[in-house]
């Protein structure tokens, strides 16, 4: 690197002498093919996409974590989170450049990497535990914790430690989720916050006035079903009773926090709320920061549903090097869901012609009188 009285250089701004010099693949003296050094140099481009990704996640977690979140922070927030959005779906196309790789080519030296496995990307691991990926996913996903499989060859080298150390400092973390939920724990319903005393009565209220109006709503929905003949007003009067069911239990969810506060009923209330006034001024933000987390979520998605199909495309549904059922692992993975509710309330969302009528709206224009968190 230059001294402080060099002016920098293109290669030594980016490193490039220590970053060209690390694709040399196994200290076995042996130089990779040039299709090994293509599998090395795709799998090192999407860990130092992972390392921004990181740094992203935790800016926009630490801005939603603020005691008070302003509302010209949001935008922010909302950047942070689409550019990592875009790195995935960027991602996805170096899917398609492995796939140059033929079985063949492969085959030829996948021996080598045994034990290696692309679930021992910790950064990958550190990613999830810090959007707040529930643990027990990871060990219905049909191969158990790769965290566990990561600490147990932490021991073997340097890189191992530093795999654990990453891992277990994230444990220590908040995850956006946590973060997330507590933003929207302190969003105003109906121009009330959590502080003040009348709250609990207006969440009930806009619960009663919901459920009722769902329920006027799948009145019509019945008749309509029933007079197309694709079922009978009966059959779709049950289904959707049990969908008026599901909502109540939804939005009445009765977990109760450390601090004697009910956290959970009041975060999905709020979510509802934002998602069914959402074209009120002071709600832009918010609903946006939301739409930014469901893109974040859906792009994982597609980029882990992109990678199963390249790698059985690539090796069929052979044992995976790091022992793993290959391709049936990964499709297990597939069914991960961070942002739960965020997915869930789009089943109950109503026409804004349904709606139960918002008397004070004036609160959530641009000139609101009330000082809002959300």
């Amino acid at each position: 690197m230059p001294t402080s009285k060099q002016k920098p250089t293109y290669w030594d701004y980016l490193g490039l002498e220590q970053l060209l010099s690390l694709q040399d693949g196994l200290p076995d003296g042996e130089e990779p093919s040039a299709d090994e050094l293509h599998f090395i140099i795709v799998h090192q481009v999407f860990e130092l996409w992972f390392k921004l990704v990181l740094r992203e996640v935790r800016l926009a977690r630490d801005a939603v974590s603020a005691e008070l979140v302003q509302e010209e922070s949001v935008p922010l927030v909302v950047r942070h989170l689409q550019r990592v959005a875009k790195i995935f779906e960027h991602s996805m196309s170096q899917w398609a450049v492995m796939e140059t790789l033929t079985p063949q080519d492969f085959l030829a030296f996948r021996d080598k990497l045994v034990p290696a496995s692309g679930f021992q990307s910790y950064q990958l691991r550190e990613l999830e535990i810090l959007l707040g990926l529930d643990p027990a996913q990871r060990e219905s996903s049909g191969f158990g914790d790769p965290v566990r499989a990561i600490y147990e060859l932490a021991d073997d080298s340097s890189g191992g430690k530093v795999a654990m150390q990453s891992l277990q400092a994230a444990m220590k973390e908040s995850s956006l989720a946590d973060a997330l939920n507590e933003w929207l724990y302190r969003t105003p319903i109906r121009a009330s916050v959590p502080r003040d005393p009348g709250d609990p009565e207006v969440i009930e209220s806009f619960i009663e006035e919901y459920l009722a109006a769902q329920s006027a709503h799948h009145e019509s929905q019945a008749r309509i079903y029933g007079s197309q003949g694709t079922v009978t007003a009966e059959e779709a009067t049950q289904r959707l009773r049990k969908s008026l069911d599901e909502t109540q239990a939804f939005l009445r969810a009765t977990d109760i926090a450390g601090d004697g506060r009910q956290v959970r009923s009041r975060v999905r209330c709020a979510l509802l709320f934002i998602e069914s006034y959402r074209e009120l001024p002071l709600l832009a933000w918010p609903r946006t920061l939301i739409d930014a987390i469901v893109d974040l979520e859906e792009l994982m998605v597609l980029f882990r549903t992109r990678h199963v199909r390249m790698v059985e495309r690539v090796i069929g549904r052979r044992m995976g090097t790091g022992g793993s059922s290959g391709v049936d692992y990964l499709e297990g993975t597939l069914k991960y869901r961070i942002f739960t509710d965020l997915w869930t309330v789009r089943t109950i969302l109503l026409p804004r012609k349904a709606l139960p009528e918002l008397s004070n709206s004036e609160f959530y224009g641009f000139h609101a009188s009330k000082e809002s968190d959300a």
